[in-house]
């Protein structure tokens, strides 16, 4: 059976917010939770901002990886994401823990096209591409390479066919910005 991680990216200052995203409301423990239900066999969450603070949010079961140049964008976060991920682990499903309509039934959705090495696709919201995004094993190179600033694996979707599998009915998959 694929082993898929979910891999929580919480690691920004949330500057629009006006503080670390990590720290609002119940979004980080809400987040681990759902990529759990999911399906998930396990979750790693990235730091970076108000790190410490942040880990106290995170269940004593869940590892936690901080970003020592989380101040450069989504893509360190992710970069450090992957590269932490163990030997065993198959593919990594990414969300944002921005997303707080995003319920784990969009999750069992985007993982039930099986998550092996070579699995690339992610959730969209009526046509429009977003999170979760699966990125299996064979895909983590090239986006470790691409991943800068902002946009995390952007560049290396547009440059790699992948699936867009339909959650518009779940969620909106907006963002939550302020």
């Amino acid at each position: 059976m694929d082993q898929v991680e979910g891999l929580l990216l919480a690691a920004g200052a949330g500057r629009r917010m006006g503080r670390p995203k990590a720290l609002v409301g119940d979004w980080l423990p809400r987040s681990v939770q759902v990529l759990r239900e999911g399906g998930c066999v396990g979750v790693t969450v990235v730091l970076g901002a108000s790190a410490g603070e942040a880990r106290r949010l995170v269940p004593g079961d869940v590892d936690v990886v901080v970003a020592p140049d989380w101040a450069d964008g989504m893509g360190a976060s992710l970069r450090a994401g992957l590269a932490a991920l163990g030997p065993g682990v198959d593919a990594a499903l990414v969300l944002l823990v921005d997303l707080p309509d995003v319920p784990a039934a969009v999750v069992a959705r985007v993982l039930a096209g099986g998550g092996g090495a070579g699995a690339l696709r992610r959730a969209s919201y009526d046509g429009r591409p977003g999170h979760p995004v699966l990125i299996g094993r064979d895909h983590w190179p090239g986006v470790i390479d691409s991943a800068t600033g902002d946009k995390g694996a952007r560049d290396y979707l547009a440059a790699h066919e992948h699936g867009l599998v339909e959650c518009g009915e779940l969620a909106t998959g907006e963002d939550v910005d302020r």
